[in-house]
């Protein structure tokens, strides 16, 4: 059965690790970060973006991931990824999504609230969970696409009254991460995100954790962050050892073997972010 994020990022507050949660785009992705997180023994968050639900169907995709819930004894959420639509948004707790991002965080403060609180006020009705972004991150996520000079780092005054108007369960915090690839290092405002720990008590969310140093990463756990979200450092691996092998072997056209190249990369890189959450062996 797939769970809410409610209590496994609750248990992760208390216990100061993070719960990883990783962007799929088909089954085979599913099927790696599912596999990997049973073996280690961690709860885990599937997350979908809008491209990914628009290429795989939201029926398709619910279907596949609760079918892996089914098999394995760890908590698994589905969890809908910088979501804009409402009506989406709805369409997916009504299929029985669990846990569900709103990104009204291109809106101005007052009415990223109203937009929030109308799916927090929906989704609780179902007992799912809601995350809003404050601030927002450059870079790219799916067709989502934010310029560096409009990304914002999230205020902390204004981050205990968003929270407190829209009575979101966590909180995705702009803190100097951004989407995709990194131009060079980021430099994390950890003050900042020490700041916004200390006035807001619901779990706290990184974005764009991808090309983030290990103890970085890390260091925004002790300060109060309890989901990464990677993407990018997923597809890399995967796409290519899927050209490596493909270049390789010309006549190739089995899906089930050229594949598995490609699946076993991107475990790796699973296995390598679920340790850097600490989350391994809690369940």
């Amino acid at each position: 059965m797939i769970v809410s994020t409610r209590e496994m990022l609750l248990k992760a507050q208390r216990e100061r690790y993070a719960v990883p949660a990783f962007n799929f785009h088909n089954l085979e992705t599913i099927q790696v970060i599912v596999e990997t997180a049973a073996e280690l023994r961690s709860a885990v968050i599937l997350a979908g973006t809008p491209g990914t639900f628009d290429y795989a169907g939201r029926d398709y995709a619910q279907a596949i991931i609760e079918t892996a819930a089914k098999k394995y004894d760890i908590p698994i959420a589905l969890h809908l990824d910088h979501h804009e639509v409402v009506e989406d948004i709805k369409k997916s707790i009504d299929l029985g999504t669990k846990s569900v991002m709103i990104d009204a965080s291109h809106h101005q403060f007052d009415e990223n609230i109203a937009v929030v609180k109308e799916v927090v006020a929906y989704a609780h009705r179902y007992d799912v969970t809601v995350e809003a972004e404050l601030g927002r991150l450059g870079g790219q996520e799916d067709d989502l696409v934010v310029d560096e000079k409009d990304s914002m780092y999230t205020n902390p005054d204004s981050a205990k009254e968003y929270v407190d108007r829209t009575g979101i369960d966590s909180l995705a915090v702009a803190i100097g991460t951004a989407h995709g690839l990194y131009k060079s290092e980021p430099k994390l405002d950890f003050e900042r995100l020490a700041e916004i720990k200390k006035v807001v008590s619901i779990p706290l969310v990184l974005h764009g954790a991808s090309g983030v140093a290990f103890d970085d990463v890390r260091k925004t756990i002790e300060l109060g962050i309890c989901k990464v979200n990677i993407a990018t450092e997923l597809k890399m691996p995967f796409s290519g050892e899927l050209r490596k092998y493909l270049e390789e072997h010309r006549d190739a056209n089995d899906p089930r073997k050229y594949m598995e190249p490609a699946k076993k990369a991107m475990k790796l890189v699973v296995a390598e972010k679920i340790k850097m959450c600490m989350s391994e062996h809690r369940y």
